[in-house]
């Protein structure tokens, strides 16, 4: 039976007031499932306790080395002849648009920049501390590594410094068949070894994109992709262009294992001359050592007696897996886990200089929402609070300088007391580390603590403010000197594309997410990437309405293939000076909210998705298909 209508079927029979699913042991035996901790009605552990935190440095990405496919045993196909022909490329045809593409406006004549990128089999270990365990407070001298499924085998996986004007082609290889130092596998991932990779959110044609509509079948170990990444305004308007691009699985029903697993990887992208990565020219944003991405994402690890009791899984516990990464693949809510990581890390810390620093956040957890502040106070272990630490005399110091969201640079700075972040979504701030937010400078050896001020209890939705403050990177100054800073904050960023003065006239298509008969559905359908919901035509604008359909769940709402303008939010018009007044690629929608956006479907043709990114929805069915078409 294929996965859907199974789902379909247990949920219709659970009714809208559970939709629980029984493991195939607990159905054989006429279980009702294991009693809950309100996180889709299936306990979860309390991982072993992290007893020496802050004391791993944060770990920073650095660029992926371009390959040289003369080393590659099936080459990248030449492109045929004519402008607007593209390359062959496995399994996908043709790219629609090509590097040599003389009829799109401004885009340079050049081959693209070739990287190889494997999906293998590693291990990961989260931090070197010693550990205490819940169940009988024994002390541990480190925790176990854990299996991840990764780009290149490491998490997050390697960076792709991109450029605009510069073309990419990234060769994706399926090796997860392959396991040379036979490590255990664990028993979440898909089941398959499949993978798509979605660069989130790159203008790509339907062929690279990586979404289950154009490729529901996903690619097989031994297989490989390339896709093509143009690194191209839609047309070639340098008021669309981007800042911060991440790229993950996309497999059609198991997106959330997969990455949680730790198909992640990142790729910022520099508009040379104005945003360029160098802080001597054009914007002069902090820039070389001082721009660090900051990947974010939470994990449950296995305490040996919480039952394995999600989608495929036994419904026993394991404790052979003590200290592992857990997992359940939830129908009802989400998943969140009480382990914080900072680029793979359980609470690093970053020594920083007495100067300007550009730091570029993504969630790149599966349900969980963070709200950030800069406090100064004291690390606590707090036993059962999600994080595990609590900031004890926490207080504000410093404050953030919002500069981008997911769509690119704002139009102009905005300084915040706190960042707020849904799963997918970025945000990009420039921190100021040479005094505090009352004048006085800061010193040798001072610690300041990046702290997720929001609980999330469950992944159903934050649960608000409730003083848990909670700190997952630590600052340390590092020397008493300024340090040499040619970067600046300018008074304007980026000037955000027009918006069509009549709207009226355009097409107006309303999306609605619900939760029917236990499960996750847009419209009330669940997802058939044979049915597409619309068809807006190449080269239109439409006018979109984003509805949450209630129930008490947030949904962070994710289209691919453009950003997107926010109009108003539940009837207000939104206005300058709100980080909404920009452009995105993912609404953060709160319980019963409706948002309505303008975007755009240029360049390419074809097939794409829109879905929730609390990867638990979209996988279980929250999701639609759209087409873009001549």
């Amino acid at each position: 039976m294929h996965r859907r209508k199974f789902i379909q079927g247990l949920g219709m029979a659970a009714g809208g007031a559970a939709g629980l699913r029984l493991t195939p042991a607990l159905a054989e035996k006429g279980g009702k499932g294991p009693k809950g901790s309100g996180t889709g009605g299936e306990p979860m552990p309390i991982s072993p306790l992290i007893l020496a935190p802050f004391n791993e440095p944060l770990p920073i990405p650095q660029p992926l080395a371009p390959s040289n496919p003369a080393t590659w045993t099936t080459l990248p196909g030449a492109p045929p002849p004519g402008p607007g022909v593209g390359q062959q490329s496995s399994r996908k045809g043709t790219h629609q648009i090509w590097t040599n593409a003389a009829n799109l406006p401004g885009f340079p004549l050049v081959d693209p920049i070739i990287y190889q990128i494997k999906l293998q089999v590693g291990s990961h270990s989260f931090t070197s501390s010693p550990v205490k365990d819940a169940r009988d407070g024994t002390i541990k001298p480190s925790l176990p590594a854990s299996t991840i499924y990764g780009f290149n085998g490491v998490f997050p996986g390697p960076m792709i410094r991109a450029f605009y004007g510069r073309p990419a082609l990234v060769r994706f290889e399926n090796h997860l068949d392959k396991n040379p130092l036979n490590l255990p596998r664990g028993d979440f991932g898909d089941p398959e070894l499949k993978f798509l990779t979605h660069l989130h959110n790159g203008h790509t044609a339907p062929e690279s994109d990586g979404n289950p509509h154009h490729s529901p079948l996903a690619y097989e170990p031994g297989m490989f992709v390339d896709n093509l990444y143009l690194n191209w305004p839609p047309d070639n308007d340098p008021r669309e262009k981007q800042a911060f691009f991440w790229y993950h699985d996309h497999v059609m029903d198991h997106t959330s294992e997969n990455v949680y697993k730790g198909m992640v990887g990142i790729y910022p992208i520099y508009d040379p001359g104005f945003d360029g990565g160098d802080e001597t020219v054009g914007l002069r944003l902090p820039s070389f050592a001082f721009d660090i991405p900051l990947v974010f994402a939470d994990f449950a690890l296995d305490d040996g007696v919480t039952p394995h009791a999600g989608h495929g899984q036994d419904g026993l516990a394991h404790p052979e897996n003590w200290g592992k990464t857990f997992f359940a693949h939830y129908v009802r809510d989400g998943f969140v886990g009480d382990i914080f990581t900072v680029n793979g890390k359980a609470f690093p810390f970053l020594a920083v200089k007495r100067r300007k620093y550009r730091f570029r956040f993504l969630d790149a957890s599966v349900s969980r929402w963070y709200e950030f502040m800069l406090m100064q106070g004291t690390p606590k272990l707090k036993s059962g609070v999600q994080g595990q630490y609590l900031l004890g005399g926490a207080e504000q110091v410093m404050r953030f300088t919002l500069i981008a969201s997911d769509g690119g640079l704002l139009p102009a700075p905005l300084v915040q007391d706190s960042i707020a972040i849904a799963p997918a979504k970025r945000r990009e701030v420039i921190v100021d580390f040479t005094r505090y937010q009352d004048g006085s400078p800061t010193g040798d050896g001072d610690e300041i603590y990046l702290t997720n001020i929001l609980t999330m209890r469950d992944g159903r939705k934050p649960d608000g403010l409730r003083n848990e403050n909670v700190p997952v990177l630590k600052f340390v100054i590092d020397g008493d000197e300024l340090a040499p800073d040619l970067s600046q904050i300018p008074p304007v960023l980026r000037e955000l594309p027009k918006i069509p003065a009549n709207l009226d006239g355009l097409v107006h298509r309303t999306f609605e997410l619900q939760r029917k008969g236990g499960l996750w559905t847009i419209n009330g359908e669940l997802f058939d990437h044979h049915v597409p919901l619309a068809l807006p035509k190449k080269g239109s604008g439409e006018v979109w309405t984003l509805k949450n359909g209630g129930g008490g769940w947030m949904h962070p709402m994710h289209i691919h293939q453009e950003e997107h303008r926010t109009l108003s939010r539940d009837g207000k018009p939104v206005l300058p000076g709100s980080p909404d007044f920009s452009k995105e690629d993912t609404t953060a929608l709160d319980s019963g909210e409706e948002v309505v956006i303008f975007r755009r479907f240029r360049t390419f043709t074809g097939k794409y998705v829109a879905h929730c990114h609390n990867l638990i929805h979209e996988d279980h069915a929250m999701m639609f298909s759209w087409d873009i078409v001549p």
